[in-house]
């Protein structure tokens, strides 16, 4: 299995809330092209894989993508923690805040649930990383 070191390599320290900062960023968390869905699909495609460095590399970048969620969701908890409703209402995202409150939950921008629609693994290697160069270079 893997070795987890407890540690965050550079700690994410928000000084300042934001609801609707928060909201946009959401999106790297658990929007089409968010942490969640690179963490799933890098995980996911490695079983189809047949040389073992690429089962390891897809193994090795997948739980990557689970680090990366923990940063994402750091930053999303701390520009909302202590705001209430009035706050999220304010930043014109109080429908997150009716179904949510202060959680951090996997969805887009949009308000969008989190949905493995996002992802592909289609047992071809050329195919497969087509689609994980596609999900990293997109904006988001």
């Amino acid at each position: 299995m893997f070795i987890f070191e407890k540690r965050t390599q550079i700690p994410v320290v928000i000084k300042n809330r934001n609801p609707k900062l928060a909201s946009y960023i959401l999106s790297q968390y658990g929007g089409p092209d968010g942490e969640l869905g690179a963490a799933l699909r890098y995980l996911s495609q490695r079983f189809a894989q047949k040389d073992k460095r690429a089962i390891a590399l897809l193994t090795d970048v997948g739980t990557e993508e689970l680090g990366h969620l923990e940063m994402i969701g750091s930053i999303v908890s701390q520009l909302t923690t202590g705001e209430g409703a009035r706050s999220f209402d304010r930043y014109g995202v109080g429908d997150y805040y009716i179904d949510h409150a202060n959680a951090v939950y996997p969805a887009s921008a949009s308000g969008v649930p989190f949905t493995a629609a996002y992802i592909q693994s289609k047992a071809d290697p050329i195919a497969d990383l087509m689609e994980d160069l596609a999900a990293e270079g997109t904006p988001s």
